[in-house]
């Protein structure tokens, strides 16, 4: 995953993760489709708005408390010279990170929400070594998906486009109010043909989240030069991956959001067939990182997973 380095901060019943995108930054934009977000500096990614271009992705649990995560990644990036130079490259002042964040609802599953110092951590983490954990680690920790637990999965995969060979990939916490498996087959959604889990158990189990408070999150990530629209795009296509693997999506106590970023350091824009294909790759890269999360969360936290409960 040489696009986006990733860090994370795993606590007891929560955590932090950080998609890191290099002193230069990322161009980025963001699509929000759920009738509950918790977001921060989301309107500034709008392709009408000025900055262009992010240093880091703070997505964490902790609702909205857990968005004070990207205090500590701010604050940890401005010591370390990284961040938008306020006065122009060539000038000395202030630099400020731009770091957008978006939180899960994970409070009825612990107690535990994420601090600055987590963000700060995770940072730090994603600066020195690229990790590729999924399942319950970082913001997934304390997720939930339907009535199993959630967690974080990350993919990609390399596309072929007009303009050339482009990689797409994804980082996505699944945390939704829908279910991500099928009542009646016990198959995955965005998986069919993989193995199903034993429908009876499945039917006893309750819905741990009786106010129906949850949220998928995370990022579509390439190296093709996309313009800030056409990252819009891609982040709102992207949300057809969290359709086809969650029944019901984006419901009006879901928040789900999408970040899409662009590693590209030119970013004059692609035609309209490349976009196509890239589109298409997100949401593929969506469904398939929901899907991993899912397999890969480990049962615990009071919660069967996916694993628990194969036939």
């Amino acid at each position: 995953m040489a696009l986006i380095s990733i860090g994370h901060v795993s606590r007891h019943d929560t955590g932090v993760t950080v998609l890191y995108c290099g002193a230069e930054g990322a161009l980025a934009s963001v699509d929000v489709r759920g009738g509950g977000p918790g977001t921060r500096e989301t309107d500034l990614l709008e392709p009408h708005n000025t900055v262009e271009r992010v240093h880091a992705i703070t997505l964490a649990g902790g609702s909205a408390f857990g968005l004070a995560a990207a205090d500590g990644v701010m604050n940890e990036l401005a010591s370390q010279g990284i961040g938008f130079p306020v006065l122009g490259e060539d000038k000395p002042g202030p630099r400020v990170p731009i770091v957008p964040a978006a939180v899960i609802f994970d409070l009825l599953v612990g107690a535990e929400c994420p601090t600055a110092s987590d963000g700060a951590e995770a940072v730090r983490r994603a600066i020195a070594e690229h990790d590729d954990s999924t399942g319950s680690v970082g913001a997934g920790v304390g997720a939930t998906a339907g009535k199993l637990r959630g967690g974080l999965g990350l993919t990609e995969q390399q596309v072929r486009t007009p303009m050339g060979q482009f990689t797409v990939g994804a980082l996505v916490v699944a945390n939704p109010v829908g279910n991500v498996v099928d009542a009646e087959t016990g198959r995955l959604f965005g998986a069919p043909h993989a193995a199903p889990i034993d429908v009876a158990r499945f039917s006893q189990l309750q819905h741990p989240a009786e106010s129906k408070l949850n949220t998928t999150i995370g990022a579509v990530f390439c190296d093709a030069p996309v313009t800030k629209a056409q990252a819009k795009r891609l982040a709102m296509v992207g949300h057809d991956g969290i359709a086809r693997a969650v029944r019901p999506a984006h419901s009006p106590l879901d928040g789900d959001t999408l970040f899409a970023l662009s590693t590209a350091t030119e970013n004059g824009g692609v035609d309209t067939a490349t976009q196509a294909a890239l589109c298409d790759a997100a949401a593929e890269v969506v469904e398939r990182a929901i899907v991993e999360a899912i397999v890969k969360a480990a049962p615990g936290l009071g919660l069967e997973a996916y694993s628990s409960m194969l036939d």
